[in-house]
């Protein structure tokens, strides 16, 4: 018996052992691209002028440039593993720096210092190329369910190492709906936006004790200030309400919503 128990073992052992890691081709490839860029940082920076000096000279006093935003997603995929499968396929071009399984599992996918391809055609503010100054989240979940309390507790503990690495303001936890109205929905309805505005990753609003709000106010004009790009009204005021209003699904503002955005804005400016 224990003969065959042992032979039992090596055989599970030569199964799944010599398996090996299913990612390793990906992860080739990713270290081969992080040596090209390692390589084209040490290169000496290019000059040209018309009277080209006689010795480089340097700079001593530089960093790495480090991400201000952190975008959070739902994957819209049925499992963990698709989306990770979808994030290491060439053909794919879409990446995160980090995904969080069902189970709470936190896979760091990309270095925070690096571009990942995540927020697409987006805006928020100013800022008009999020990609190159923001970190991507993704959240295991179909966009319809509930995302589990592990996924939450794990999205907490990261968003605490980021916004400390990184001094990220709390104005800039937003979604990948607030950057990108009328394409993107995510993360759904039934994200916990408030609980993490009260960890200080987002801003909420208080409107218990605030002030009356008044007639010349501006709505729309407080969307803009908020961050949202206004262009198209009805996606910028939906989007809003993803995150801000989420038992409304309507693309007009309410009186409600108007002292919402009141409230709002003064913490936005």
């Amino acid at each position: 018996m224990t003969h065959i128990r042992w032979t039992s073992l090596f055989a599970l052992y030569i199964l799944f052992g010599c398996a090996g890691n299913p990612y390793k081709a990906g992860n080739k490839l990713y270290r081969q691209q992080t040596k090209a860029f390692a390589k084209e940082l040490r290169r000496q920076p290019w000059a040209d002028s018309l009277q080209p000096p006689t010795y480089w000279a340097g700079t001593t006093n530089f960093s790495m440039r480090k991400p201000n935003f952190v975008i959070i997603h739902h994957t819209a995929q049925e499992a963990c593993e698709k989306t990770i499968a979808t994030f290491t396929t060439v053909k794919t071009q879409v990446s995160a720096h980090y995904v969080i399984c069902k189970d709470g599992t936190v896979h760091h996918m990309l270095n925070d210092y690096l571009r990942a391809w995540h927020a697409g055609a987006g805006r928020w503010g100013n800022s008009t190329d999020i990609n190159s100054n923001s970190i991507g989240i993704e959240i295991d979940n179909n966009g319809f369910e509930v995302f589990t309390e592990a996924q939450i507790s794990s999205l907490l503990r990261l968003l605490d190492k980021l916004k400390r690495d990184y001094n990220i303001p709390a104005a800039n936890f937003v979604g990948h709906a607030d950057i990108a109205p009328g394409r993107k929905v995510d993360p759904n309805r039934n994200f916990p936006w408030q609980r993490l505005a009260s960890g200080g990753y987002g801003l909420w609003y208080d409107t218990t004790a605030a002030a009356p709000v008044p007639d010349n106010f501006n709505a729309l004009q407080a969307l803009r200030i908020v961050g949202y790009n206004i262009t198209d009204t009805a996606s910028a005021i939906y989007s809003f309400k993803l995150h801000f209003v989420q038992t409304d699904s309507s693309k007009v503002l309410t009186e409600a919503d108007r002292k919402i955005l009141f409230d709002l804005v003064r913490k936005y400016q």
